[in-house]
């Protein structure tokens, strides 16, 4: 099943990847396979078909996140069935699909039995699945369109293009980010980079919230990682990025932001703040502070005031959060706003309620936008990175690990679902 898949993929046009997996997936002695995956805004699953799909298609186009077994097949990267007690000798079921960490979506299988080895044949096939997708995507209209449920703005467009992927996880580091409005952010990004025993963190806020804010963003982000590729330390590339924005909008425009890079050999923390709100630490399950810094001045500005690095000691299972203020300042009208403790108390709950760090995400910018009635004025953005501790080798495996943070890093693997 896997290398005549494997072997058919590399000249396989995306939309023949449904069909091409169920007849290659009957060796293993599995049934149709639908691929779904997660739009956007991670609110619903779409189903991938193409032009050889039958035309009695027996699966829904668009299946909800909240409140179905799919759903909860994705949001705690479970095997589950698809059609619980069903029996008849054929079983179906819904298969995380990973890249690497993130959930991208769900594979739904028929099969003649059930077992322990069947479900490592599914992840198998999910797994193989994932990676075609995720070589592909990048050059397919196709799954660009088929993740989208509504319009999106020129800036978000590129914004989506710029950024890494919104979950990543290894033996020493859990990062999740979210952002939104999905489909009409303008001037929020952030970053994260693997460099040996370094993560290096970044969100950037820049003025304005249309077009001009995404290119701003855009250059920011840009300047930053070229300084960074280049051997610019964390002040170096805060000024590097302002070099850059004022060569190009000649201090009209600027970005606030946090740099960031953390040692996973020792939990040592060091950034440098240029006018952004301070990183907090949730240590224990409980909010420990913000971590006080002098900041420098918005880069662009030009305003000469100096950018200090900091730092901080982690201890194994903290917790750092980067956030933009529209997650904090989001209001009803004529309300109070979000706020930042009821921000960390969102945190702290759902972690206590041992979900996966993406999806307390998820249900985090979703509370967010439901706090607003929907309608965000500011992009909201946050990242969320935990030091699991100094071991390169995960004790994990990837559907472990999307939940890790959920389980601390002394529960065994597994059991956070």
């Amino acid at each position: 099943m896997l290398a005549e898949l494997l072997a058919a993929s590399h000249l396989m046009p995306v939309e023949l990847l449904p069909v091409k997996a169920s007849e290659f997936a009957r060796a293993a002695g599995f049934h149709q396979v639908a691929i779904y995956l997660a739009d956007v805004q991670r609110s619903v699953l779409c189903l991938l078909t193409g032009d050889e799909e039958p035309a009695d298609q027996p699966y829904e186009a668009v299946v909800p996140v909240e409140g179905t077994v799919a759903g909860r097949a994705y949001q705690y990267s479970d095997v589950l069935p698809a059609v619980p007690g069903a029996g008849g000798g054929l079983f179906e079921w819904w298969v995380p699909l990973l890249d690497g960490t993130e959930r991208i979506g769900l594979l739904r299988v028929g099969a003649e039995r059930d077992g322990p080895d069947v479900r490592g044949d599914l992840e198998a096939l999910a797994g193989l699945i994932a990676l075609i997708l995720v070589s592909k995507r990048g050059t397919s209209d196709a799954l660009a369109k088929l993740v989208r449920v509504e319009p999106m703005s020129v800036a978000a467009e590129m914004q989506w293009n710029l950024l890494p992927p919104r979950t990543y996880a290894d033996g020493r580091v859990a990062i999740s980010a979210s952002l939104e409005p999905a489909y009409q952010i303008s001037g929020d990004v952030f970053e994260y980079a693997v460099d040996g025993p370094l993560i290096h963190l970044s969100i950037f806020d820049a003025m304005g919230h249309d077009t001009a804010a995404g290119l701003c963003g855009t250059l920011a982000l840009g300047a930053c990682r070229n300084a960074r590729r280049e051997g610019a330390d964390l002040v170096g590339r805060a000024e590097a990025i302002e070099a850059a924005l004022i060569e190009q909008y000649d201090r009209r425009r600027y970005v606030t932001g946090i740099l960031a890079t953390l040692d996973t050999r020792t939990g040592l923390l060091r950034w440098v703040n240029r006018g952004h709100h301070p990183p907090i630490v949730i240590r224990d399950n409980r909010w420990t502070t913000n971590l006080a810094c002098p900041p420098g001045h918005p880069m662009g500005t030009d305003l000469g005031l100096p950018s200090t690095e900091c730092r901080e000691q982690l201890q194994p299972g903290d917790r750092i959060v980067l956030y933009t203020d529209g997650i904090t300042e989001a209001r009803r009208p004529g309300g109070p706003e979000f706020g930042l403790e009821r921000f960390t108390d969102f945190l702290i709950r759902h972690h206590a309620d041992g979900l996966p760090v993406p999806e307390t995400l998820r249900r985090l910018v979703h509370a967010v936008l439901d706090y607003h009635d929907g309608h965000l004025q500011d992009d909201a953005t946050v990242l969320l990175c935990e030091w699991i501790g100094p071991e390169l080798e995960p004790a994990h495996t990837a559907a472990d690990l999307t939940g890790l943070s959920s389980q601390g890093p002394d529960t065994p693997a597994g059991t956070g679902s």
